[in-house]
C-alpha cells in the first residue's frame, strides 16, 4: 500500500531528514509543514473529503472527482488548485488529476505550551 505522510517538523528536523536521504536512507513520501496551523489551512475537511474518493482510483477529471465528493465543481476545483500546490496531488499530462497515494497519514504531537 502506497502511503502519503504529512508531517509537521522544525526546520533542523527537516534538514536532518534531506542529509539522511542523502546518506542513503531510504525516505517514505512525505510532506513537511512547519505547523499544525499551516497544515490544516491546506488540508481543510472539504479536502480531506476529496483526498479520500480520489485515494486509489487513479486520474480523473475535476468533474469526476467533484461527483464522486458529491460537490460543486467550482468549488473543487479551487480545492485542487490548493492540493497540487501544496505537493499532494499531482497532474498528468492529459490534464487529469490524481492522489497517487492508497492511504493519508498525519502525523505529529501536540505538546504543552
Amino acid at each position: 500500500m502506497k502511503v502519503l505522510t504529512l508531517q509537521i517538523s522544525t526546520k533542523n528536523e527537516w534538514n536532518q531528514q534531506i542529509l539522511n536521504a542523502f546518506e542513503g536512507e531510504v525516505q517514505p513520501p512525505t510532506i513537511t509543514f512547519e505547523s499544525p496551523a499551516l497544515l490544516f489551512k491546506i488540508l481543510s475537511g472539504k479536502r480531506w473529503d476529496l483526498l479520500q474518493v480520489m485515494a486509489g482510483a487513479g486520474p480523473m477529471s475535476i468533474r469526476e472527482a467533484a461527483r464522486h465528493a458529491k460537490r460543486d465543481v467550482k468549488a473543487v476545483h479551487g480545492d485542487v488548485q490548493r492540493l497540487l500546490k501544496a505537493g499532494i496531488i499531482d497532474k498528468t499530462k492529459d490534464g487529469k488529476v490524481e492522489f497517487p497515494f492508497d492511504a493519508l497519514h498525519v502525523d505529529f504531537t501536540l505538546n504543552a505550551a
